[in-house]
């Protein structure tokens, strides 16, 4: 029989041991993943400064370069280059961001920063899917195509940008705008998507451009109980009636499938302001002077944004009504050379080709090219004529991004890192004549 004092000498071994076994196996891509995840880089106040340290870390644990820019200070983009054979030939370009929504933590079923992966494999934090997964995806996929020995003809780089969810100004929009990205030459490139509840990855070749409109109307003030013409109020909701009847025109086409809902132009009111105030509320047997309403517009990249302008001054917000409106216009519709920014997803391009050809090599499936509902980072590529695609490989996946207690399923992010070293070994081999934007 062993004496107590080597008894515990053997126990101390032990745990050392495994300890030691159980850090090794920490050292995992879901771990990193969740690694990256506990970074708390949601608005208004994200933390950059540490997950880039962490994605600079692991770029160049597997031998790739970094480099970091600032165009506003404190808002870093980081770039990890892989270099290709031939880097005379233009570049890939995968994009992903920084920064994430904030979260209501009280209304979140595990803290939206923990990472916490439960037994079944779910991972529940903010930006789990939007868009944290490619970040780290990327990287990993690389890390096995190295560890394989394969080496890309062409250049790959990845973007690491800040600001996305607040519009992308101070990130990607003056990033794409810089000579620092000229100098890349992208040929291609490849920004986030969104899950898809089926069994076929959604894939995106455009995004809708916002608009906000503002409509104000202006009269004079009379009694409550008096009728007269163009009062303000009378004046704005002739037009709030309009923009319904357009809206409804609109969403019918949704409603018989023959649109969907991100092809047509969406008009959803968002606030409406007037009367005249008082200690109890507002002055009941008072007509305002004044009246605003405000609209969120999206228009896919086939809408002519003229036409829409010409609606909305003739139509909407007439003078001759004591109207006047404002149109912020929060990205293009048209890219340097005039066009509709939309990737072709045809075999006009080869890029879509080998793209498609890559997720079908891996078992998986596409659905059918869309547009997507909302913006992302994507738009400021596409204005200078770069095709890119918006792409998450997540499928058999609830969308929740910007939703309470966002998850991704472990087994779904590794399949993603399947899917993306098909991608971009497919992508980095293409030896073709593609130089030109499309």
């Amino acid at each position: 029989m062993a004496s107590p004092p080597l008894l515990w000498t053997l126990f101390l071994f032990f745990i050392i041991i495994s300890l030691q076994s159980h850090g090794e196996e920490e050292d995992t891509p879901i771990t990193r993943f969740q690694q990256y995840l506990r970074f708390k880089t949601a608005h208004p106040n994200p933390n950059y400064a540490a997950p880039v340290r962490f994605l600079v870390d692991q770029a160049r644990s597997i031998g790739l370069s970094t480099r970091t820019f600032e165009f506003v200070s404190g808002k870093p983009v980081l770039l990890v280059t892989w270099l290709g054979s031939n880097p005379k030939l233009p570049s890939i370009l995968f994009n992903s961001h920084l920064d994430s929504v904030p979260a209501e933590a009280e209304k979140w079923i595990h803290p939206p920063f923990s990472a916490h992966r439960t037994v079944d494999g779910h991972i529940y934090a903010r930006g789990a899917q939007d868009d944290k997964c490619i970040g780290v995806q990327y990287l990993e996929s690389i890390r096995n195509l190295k560890s394989r020995g394969f080496s890309p003809l062409r250049t790959v780089h990845i973007s690491y940008v800040p600001e996305e969810e607040i519009g992308g100004f101070d990130g990607m929009e003056k990033f794409a705008a810089s000579s620092e990205f000229t100098e890349l030459n992208v040929g291609f490139a490849m920004d986030e998507g969104q899950a898809s509840p089926g069994d076929e990855f959604r894939v995106f070749y455009a995004d809708r451009t916002p608009w906000n409109l503002v409509i104000r109307a202006e009269g004079i003030p009379g009694h409550g109980a008096k009728l007269y013409d163009n009062g303000a109020m009378e004046n704005l909701m002739k037009s709030v009636e309009l923009i319904s009847k357009f809206r409804e025109t609109q969403f019918d086409f949704v409603k018989a499938g023959k649109a969907a809902n991100s092809e047509v132009i969406s008009v959803n009111p968002v606030y409406l302001k007037a009367g005249t105030p008082s200690n109890t509320g507002f002055v009941m047997n008072m007509q305002p002077s004044e009246a605003e309403a405000g609209y969120d517009l999206r228009l896919p990249p086939m809408a002519d944004p003229d036409a829409m302008k010409k609606r909305i001054a003739e139509e909407w917000a007439p003078a001759i009504r004591n109207m006047t409106y404002t149109i912020i216009a929060k990205g293009k519709l048209r890219d340097h050379l005039g066009r509709p920014m939309m990737t072709p997803t045809n075999d006009s391009n080869p890029w879509w080709s080998i793209f498609k050809r890559a997720v079908e090599a891996t078992g998986g499936k596409l659905a059918k090219p869309e547009i997507l509902a909302s913006t992302t980072d994507a738009r400021y590529i596409r204005a200078f004529g770069i095709p890119l695609l918006g792409f998450s490989p997540m499928i058999n996946t609830p969308i929740l991004l910007h939703d309470h207690n966002e998850f991704l399923k472990d087994t779904m992010f590794m399949k993603g890192i399947e899917v993306y070293e098909s991608v971009i070994s497919a992508l980095s081999s293409f030896e073709g004549v593609s130089d030109q934007v499309i």
